[in-house]
């Protein structure tokens, strides 16, 4: 079986569909050893993916063309240029970045890792909104059959874009081994001191973008300190939100001025992958109120380190939160506040969620996903 992955993302980004793509396809590099796949990147391969050598039945093709570039050739002109001009003959073509590239006879498989510029359409530019709802439509009618990241998505894809049930299957990304809590002194004070963190904080994690609701989160915790006023345990409480800009992420940076937070908020900037574990490990409490959420990885990454956790109740996070977290409406500021506190005082309650959430996180591997992953390639692959 030929088969090629476009592997883009995995060398371009550090986190979301970046890590997806490297994680997915190592977990398939350890698992079949047979058939013969082709690591497709735009833009060239630069310093890599530092994942290290790869197995003998997997090749890289890089091109000079950016991903930019081959978008507007594939998605704006509707250039016929087949990826296999670039990646030989494959037998199935694996995109795990929304859009399909013109694909000859070659059938396609293609993940959809949410819906939300249908979904929350006011959170994103209108531009970027128009195409993906064009690209990703298009891809869609195209793909020989498509992944969905959880059973909220899968509805969203029958639901929204009228796609036959028959047509999804559910993969649920995984947890790496990597994350867990992490005790060792030397690397909790490595990491404080690289991103200047306070001692007594709350963790948000995402890119800065609307959808994330993180000018909500600064309400709620501007609240938070204004009810607990004088209670001794939340007299040095911050809150550090840790990811690079997005999108129109302007209201989350007006909402702490508005708050007169700037002492007790903090943006340390995107955080590098290897030092994740130790930024859960370190946080008393994780919050993540999106507005919605394909997934949600890093609420699972949390849970895994043993990290408290108070979660949207929307989207597909209930399904990744299962019971261990506290679920609260986005749009509840009174809720999100009450809930942090809880999590943060409660020390039943904590421990609780310190073992439910771990136990929820091994519900969730990669290895698994490699394996139900290889299970459609064998059953969609036209061997050419």
């Amino acid at each position: 079986m030929q088969v090629a992955i476009d592997y883009t993302a995995a060398v371009r980004q550090g986190a979301g569909i970046g890590r997806y793509t490297r994680c997915l396809s190592r977990a398939l590099a350890e698992l079949d050893t047979e058939s013969q796949y082709t690591l497709f990147v735009a833009g060239g391969w630069g310093e890599g993916d530092g994942l290290g050598p790869w197995p003998d039945n997997f090749r890289v093709r890089a091109v000079p063309f950016t991903d930019r570039i081959l978008n507007i050739l594939w998605q704006r002109m509707h250039v016929p240029l087949p990826i296999q001009a670039f990646t030989g003959q494959i037998d199935l073509f694996h995109s795990p970045d929304f859009v399909l590239p013109p694909l000859g006879s070659a059938p396609a498989l293609l993940p959809v890792h949410d819906l939300s510029f249908l979904t929350v359409p006011e959170h994103f530019v209108p531009g970027f909104r128009e195409y993906l709802e064009r690209a990703v439509s298009r891809g869609v009618r195209k793909a020989t059959h498509i992944l969905a990241d959880s059973q909220s998505t899968r509805r969203d894809l029958i639901e929204l874009m009228g796609v036959s049930p028959e047509k999804i299957t559910v993969i649920y990304p995984g947890v790496e081994a990597r994350f867990t809590q992490v005790h060792d002194v030397e690397s909790l004070e490595a990491v404080t001191r690289r991103y200047e963190l306070p001692a007594l904080f709350i963790l948000g994690l995402g890119t800065l973008q609307p959808r994330k609701n993180f000018d909500g989160l600064i309400n709620a915790f501007g609240q938070l300190l204004a009810d607990t006023l004088g209670r001794n345990e939340f007299s040095d409480l911050h809150l550090v939100i840790c990811g690079g800009p997005g999108w129109m992420h302007q209201g989350t940076l007006d909402a702490v001025r508005r708050r007169g937070l700037e002492g007790r908020v903090h943006f340390p900037g995107f955080v590098r992958d290897e030092d994740l574990p130790a930024l859960y490990s370190l946080a008393a409490a994780f919050a993540f109120p999106s507005w919605y959420e394909g997934f949600g990885l890093p609420v699972l990454e949390a849970q895994a380190c043993g990290t408290p956790v108070v979660v949207a109740d929307n989207s597909s996070l209930p399904e990744v939160v299962g019971d261990g977290g506290l679920l609260v409406n986005a749009a509840d500021q009174d809720g999100l506040s009450h809930a942090l506190v809880m999590a943060l005082t409660d020390e039943k309650l904590r421990a609780k969620m310190r073992a439910a959430g771990r136990v929820q996180a091994t519900r969730f591997s990669w290895d698994t996903a490699a394996k139900q992953l290889l299970q459609i390639y064998e059953q969609f692959a036209t061997p050419g």
